[in-house]
């Protein structure tokens, strides 16, 4: 993993992301001399170099939009090479697009179909070398765990679970003075030091694992270890590093004092008011037909409010008015008790439902963000009656209000649309998440996986 701008970004994902870029440029160039046919007519091309550039740039855009370089799809590895060819697709109507705005950057449809051809197959080749290197143990990293109860329990669940992982590899568990909890071949008993379990399986990394650390940790060992090149960290930072998360599980308070972000500076409120009053007025720009035929649609249809106002808890627990276009029928809660939004919600209306899954229903939350009560970016507001209930049930909780909510957020995009305290309690992992770490780029990361959430409707209800 590399960290940049406070986020975690796999190692495999950047080298992918480095390769891509080469072989869309080269598809260009080559694309382009198997249309006109040899070299003696490259300067056909005209200013070649920005034609490659735009072409790089487009494609990056609708592929990270897509999300093609995101840490796993549910589709599985697999599931990369349809959305390869449905983003090189997309391109292509984009450049057609561009082709009357920027002539001198475009190359012809005809000369960009070889194009686009040449890159699809040059990037499906990438994508499988790429998955073959990414599930050779040489590249994995060699994982020690220490400790043998529930939260090493979650390390191991981790690296089995989800399409995509694990990008590393656990060596073992060694018990720790806990009850233990785990038994199987990869639970290792005996006389061994952990240095020498270290060295001779090639360990990377040792997560320490153990609940209980003053008195069954073996700091003498532990140190050896990482005298010896092997780096030692506690199962919190793992998992931050490796899901992008938070994990309740193994969180203590003296942990996110000492931990690293958690910065809110002015300069930095700046930036993000800057960010959010230029995204949101775009949206609106853009947006403003959607919005219009939305308005007049939802008045038709049952001659209610087009709008739909109701509290939530923004920054601070300051509660504020949010607005959204009403998807649900005239007095849903008339008996006054608020609900958690089901599948198949009878409450919805006909045309509530479509802009539900389209995410039509948060445009006018763009106003929100303008009057300064959200972000575009950051954790879902909720309403005071949950936050109060979840705040009791849930540690932490409050700690997501240090910051304002978004239209957006790092846990709308990572985990589906939640409706009870199970799902309250996954999404605010994300949402310390975002709280730690949150700068511009990771808003940006964000932005791009939004739009692959409305494309393929995940989470909507």
């Amino acid at each position: 993993m590399i960290r940049i701008f406070r986020h975690y970004l796999p190692k495999g994902l950047l080298i992918l992301g480095f390769s891509e870029i080469l072989v869309l440029w080269g598809a260009l160039y080559l694309g382009a001399q198997v249309r006109y046919g040899g070299f003696a007519e490259r300067a056909q091309l005209g200013a070649t170099s920005g034609k490659a550039l735009l072409f790089v740039l487009v494609m990056l855009i609708v592929m990270t939009a897509l999300g093609l370089y995101q840490r796993e799809l549910k589709e599985g590895q697999w599931g990369y090479f349809p959305r390869l060819i449905v983003s090189l697709s997309l391109g292509f109507l984009v450049f057609c697009v561009l082709l009357p705005v920027l002539p001198s950057l475009v190359l012809p449809p005809a000369v960009l179909a070889s194009v686009v051809l040449v890159a699809l197959c040059g990037m499906m080749l990438t994508r499988i070398l790429y998955l073959a290197m990414a599930n050779h143990a040489a590249i994995n990293r060699q994982v020690l765990v220490l400790g043998t109860g529930r939260r090493a329990r979650a390390i191991h669940a981790l690296a089995k679970g989800g399409p995509g992982r694990p990008g590393f590899r656990i060596v073992g568990f060694v018990p720790c003075g806990e009850r233990e909890e785990m038994d199987g071949p990869l639970v290792l008993r005996g006389d061994q030091s952990i240095a020498a379990i270290a060295r001779n399986n090639r360990v990377t990394e040792i997560v320490v694992g153990s609940r209980d650390r003053r008195l069954a940790l073996p700091v003498n060992e532990l140190l050896e270890c990482k005298l010896a090149g092997t780096r030692v960290m506690d199962l919190t930072t793992f998992f931050e590093r490796e899901s992008g998360r938070i994990e309740l599980e193994s969180l203590n308070t003296s942990w996110l004092v000492f931990a690293d972000g958690f910065e809110q500076s002015l300069v930095k409120a700046w930036i993000k008011r800057a960010f959010d009053v230029i995204m949101s007025a775009a949206l609106l720009v853009l947006c403003m037909p959607i919005m219009v035929i939305t308005a007049v649609l939802i008045k038709l249809e049952d001659n209610g409010p087009v709008f739909y106002r109701q509290d939530r808890v923004g920054q601070g627990g300051r509660v504020f008015p949010l607005l959204k276009f009403r998807s649900m029928r005239v007095n849903a809660e008339k008996d006054g008790t608020p609900q958690w939004a089901r599948q198949n919600d009878t409450r919805v209306t006909r045309l509530g439902a479509f802009i539900r899954k389209v995410r039509i229903d948060e445009l006018p939350q763009a106003f929100n963000v303008l009057r300064g009560d959200m972000s575009f970016v950051g954790p879902r507001p909720e309403r005071p009656f949950f936050v109060d209930q979840l705040a009791r049930d849930i540690p932490y909780y409050s700690y997501r209000h240090a910051i304002k909510p978004g239209i957006t957020g790092w846990a709308q995009v990572r985990y589906p649309y939640g409706a009870s305290v199970e799902d309250a309690i996954e999404k605010l992992k994300y949402d310390l998440y975002y709280v730690k770490n949150n700068t511009l780029f990771l808003d940006l990361i964000i932005l791009f996986q939004t739009i692959q959430v409305v494309i393929f409707q995940d989470g909507a209800r």
